[in-house]
């Protein structure tokens, strides 16, 4: 167990933080698959600006890499395109 002050301090800041990841982390997934399901072209178009920008808002901050959100993003776009 940690025997200072300071290291109590950042196990406590450690923890918030990870929970804070995981929590936009795992509703960014969710987001993605929801998108990725949808079969209607003009719902999936709705849906896409909002994906778009928790992708951003996400790498932005260092909770994914903004390559994966890149990644992310044009994959989304060349789905949202094959839907008829």
């Amino acid at each position: 167990m940690a025997n200072h002050k300071s290291s109590e301090k950042r196990i406590r800041q450690t923890k918030t933080r990870n929970e804070h990841n995981r929590y936009y982390a795992k509703t960014m997934r969710n987001a993605v698959r929801k998108l990725r399901a949808m079969t209607d072209k003009e719902e999936a178009e709705k849906l896409y600006p909002s994906v778009q920008k928790m992708l951003d808002k996400l790498a932005k901050t260092n909770i994914i890499h903004k390559n994966k959100a890149a990644n992310l993003k044009s994959s989304l776009t060349k789905h949202i395109a094959k839907l008829g």
